[in-house]
């Protein structure tokens, strides 16, 4: 059994994310969602709501799919998860750039964890979570960039 490990913020998920949380699942048995909460950020969704999302944009592999917060250091929470491999998506030469300097620190504090960059498919490149959010604050159509059910929690938050 192959466990990975793939640390983000996914506030909100984007089709981005599970465009490389569908590949990790490809080369992983099991791969646990490493939510990053940071006590200075006030996010738009909340812990348990982003991993219910998670969890429902699955599917049929959310079986495979572990969802758990951690602060700290990236690495320490892949370890304590029993991760063999740190999974990063990467869109272009610049996220490649930021990614490979990260890699190089993290495999020298924890060299038993494989950093594993997954290049995103074309059409999930150009979104990020935070255009999602931008878009969706204005009153955009974000429906292209998210999976459904975030989507339709986008919608519902909104509207309160």
């Amino acid at each position: 059994m192959t466990t990975a490990y793939y640390p983000g913020s996914f506030d909100p998920l984007t089709n981005g994310h599970l465009d490389v949380l569908n590949s990790a699942l490809r080369i992983a048995t099991t791969v646990v969602v490493g939510i990053g909460i940071q006590p200075n950020k006030t996010p738009l969704f909340s812990f348990d709501e982003r991993k219910a999302l998670i969890l429902d944009a699955t599917g049929s592999e959310a079986s495979r799919v572990r969802v758990e917060s951690f602060t700290g250091l990236v690495v320490n929470a892949a370890a304590k998860a029993g991760a063999a491999m740190l999974i990063r998506g990467v869109r272009d030469g610049t996220d490649l750039d930021y990614e490979m300097h990260m890699a190089g620190m993290n495999g020298t504090m924890m060299p038993q964890i494989q950093t594993v960059f997954l290049p995103a498919s074309p059409a999930a490149r150009p979104i990020t979570a935070t255009l999602v959010r931008q878009i969706a604050a204005m009153g955009g159509d974000v429906s292209a960039f998210v999976p459904p059910p975030v989507f339709a929690a986008l919608q519902k938050k909104q509207k309160s």
